[in-house]
């Protein structure tokens, strides 16, 4: 399988598991029904999109690069969306996870290029 596929599928993961967290506001506990099946559903596409590139991606760098943007992403959908504010140091920080994905994609051999 391609590395443009690959990385496809592992945006697609990224993506269903940013609306999986994202629903978990809306959820409230797991007490709002539809929410909460969002919530699953998502997951479990994230988590099966995951799966299916490590078949290729080293699963370090997998879930490095899953988990980094996926953190960066809800940071985002928290500030547009749910009105929560980030201040200097917690954009510094998401920052920061940006750039470790760079040096991750960029330099480092261990990915699958």
């Amino acid at each position: 399988m391609s590395p443009l596929t690959l990385y496809s599928i592992l945006v697609i993961a990224i993506v269903f598991e940013v609306l999986g967290t994202s629903a978990l506001q809306a959820a409230q506990h797991f007490s709002r029904f539809w929410p909460t099946v969002m919530v699953v559903v998502c997951y479990g596409i994230a988590f099966f999109c995951l799966s299916y590139t490590l078949r290729a991606i080293p699963v370090g760098i997998a879930y490095a690069i899953w988990s980094g943007l996926g953190i960066v992403l809800v940071s985002l959908v928290g500030f547009v969306v749910f009105r929560q504010t980030l201040d200097l140091p917690a954009i510094l920080g998401l920052g920061l996870i940006i750039a470790g994905v760079l040096v991750l994609n960029l330099f480092s051999k261990s990915t699958f290029h």
